[in-house]
């Protein structure tokens, strides 16, 4: 059996995912000059080359594919070459939604190959970019593992209804996680506790990002953060500011609350799950929480470019990534939830915890209990997240 390596601790959410990249990366966004409404039909204007040039370029983030003993081969990307004929040109070079944005948007406003084929990106930024027309619909049928296993849950977002330009590569929760030495052997399983409990104070940590923390204080207050109003956001925003005022927050975070939570510094906080799988691991006392409520769920996205050269050969890959067995590779090498349904087995034959593990393959009660923020225009994003940075200082 193929040994599956640990993920270091520089995990792709060390790699801060912006909206946590607040009023700057918003100015970017907004004041680049790119136009708001589509240029086309979301289709591209470039020649197809796949049946010719059995090659792909894939951009993604760091830490967030299967790794070989050697620490160097992608043994599923090999697997598919092997299978296919095609070389895939695999790229880390995806930091933070805004920057990769910035580093390709002048391109594809243009209408000019960016240079890759497939791409990965969170849910809000995928959905900025099919609404700008700079995606390419994909084609169901060269993608039939895709089609027919694609977890409900992932189906239909508001952003790309039906999947028409984007798969996703894995799923986001955000849970609440707290450290049982830390909290006397307490419990912490919602929000209200995070921002009111005194035994909790000044030991409390929320994500710098604005979905996530805001999203899971939506579903505290009774709301849902599907349907957040102006007024609903506000009110949020001034539950969070009472808590900072207090001293009970501790700090906003990125990915680094993992070494406070791990030594006890942070006494609980707002976490994402594929953090947790790993902290686990090496220290039992690292507990979570779903919240009565409900958590946040967000996700991050293959999407094929306008004009890219090698689309037949992204949705092999695409298709690829959807077979169980290579699915359950992937989620077993990176820990986050995984959009394919039907892996169970497969991920149990090679790590029956893993597939026990409900921040992996999320139980049916869990499940029920997922929530998304709804998708924002330009001018809601800039101001929410302005108000977000007032908050966290940003």
């Amino acid at each position: 059996m193929e040994r599956y390596q640990p993920r270091t601790t520089l995990t792709r959410r060390a790699l801060l995912r912006a909206g946590g990249a607040g009023a700057l990366g918003l100015g970017a966004l907004a004041g680049c000059g790119i136009p708001p409404a589509r240029r086309t039909g979301g289709e591209s204007a470039s020649q197809d080359r796949s049946e010719t040039e059995r090659t792909l370029a894939f951009s993604n983030w760091t830490e967030y594919i299967d790794l070989g003993e050697d620490n160097k081969s992608r043994p599923t990307l090999d697997e598919f070459r092997r299978q296919t004929g095609i070389k895939v040109a695999y790229t880390e070079d995806i930091n933070d939604n805004v920057e990769f944005f910035g580093k390709v948007s002048k391109q594809l406003a243009a209408g000019q190959d960016i240079g890759r084929d497939l791409i990965c990106v969170t849910d809000w930024m995928a959905g900025r970019m099919i609404g700008l027309g700079w995606t390419q619909r994909l084609d169901a049928a060269r993608m039939p593992h895709a089609f027919a296993n694609l977890a409900p849950g992932f189906r239909s977002p508001d952003w790309d209804p039906g999947r028409v330009h984007s798969y996703p590569w894995t799923g986001i929760p955000a849970v609440i996680a707290y450290n049982r030495k830390a909290t006397g052997g307490r419990t912490v399983d919602s929000v209200s506790q995070l921002l009111d409990d005194p035994r909790l104070k000044g030991r409390v940590g929320l994500l710098s990002e604005m979905r996530d923390t805001v999203g899971l204080t939506l579903l505290d207050m009774g709301k849902r953060p599907e349907d957040v109003t102006a007024d609903d956001y506000a009110a949020a925003i001034a539950r969070l500011q009472k808590a900072v005022d207090s001293k009970q927050i501790r700090r906003f975070t990125g990915n680094d609350y993992t070494g406070d939570l791990n030594k006890g510094d942070i006494a609980a906080c707002v976490a994402w799950a594929g953090d947790l799988v790993q902290l686990q691991a090496d220290n039992p006392d690292i507990q979570y929480a779903i919240p009565d409520a409900g958590y946040m769920l967000s996700s991050d996205n293959l999407l094929v470019p306008q004009n890219a050269r090698h689309k037949q050969n992204a949705e092999r890959l695409i298709d690829f990534y959807y077979q169980p067995k290579v699915a359950a590779r992937l989620a077993a090498a990176i820990n986050y939830v995984s959009p394919v349904a039907g892996l169970r087995e497969e991920l149990a034959k090679i790590d029956k915890g893993l597939a026990d593990n409900s921040l992996i393959i999320p139980s049916d009660a869990m499940v029920a209990k997922a929530h998304s923020f709804r998708s924002l225009s330009a001018a809601e994003d800039q101001v929410f997240e302005a108000k977000f940075s007032e908050l966290t200082g940003a």
